[in-house]
């Protein structure tokens, strides 16, 4: 099994709960077909950097997951086969990038308990 993460943006026009559908669907597309997902990260509504199908902004959310090569490409056709989704971009990561992500992880994850000891 290989270590992937994906990237994709959905339309701005959806309201939270059609938002987390879309996002709950590839995770259950991903999850079928045997992959373990390793983290998830919703990182909100931000502006693209140049207009796509006449739209300036987008939903960007991050997956990352471990699984074999045959499943990236049915997540693709997915990602291609809904509306909802602007742009995508799935790239296998390399030990270092792997690396790099789980120190960040845990870096994120340290500050939200500091965070909650402050409160």
């Amino acid at each position: 099994m290989n270590h992937y993460e994906t990237v994709f943006i959905l339309t701005p026009v959806l309201s939270d709960v059609q938002m987390k559908e879309a996002v709950d669907k590839f995770k259950t597309i991903l999850t079928e077909q045997g992959a373990v997902i390793v983290n998830e990260e919703n990182w909100g509504l931000r502006k693209l950097a140049y207009p796509i199908q006449k739209k300036t902004t987008g939903f960007y959310n991050l997956l990352e997951f471990d699984a074999d090569p045959s499943v990236i490409a049915k997540l693709e056709v997915q990602f291609r086969r809904d509306e909802r989704v602007i742009r995508f971009l799935t790239f296998r990561m390399d030990k270092f990038a792997a690396e790099y992500a789980a120190k960040r992880r845990s870096v994120k994850s340290s500050n939200k308990v500091e965070e909650v000891k402050e409160n």
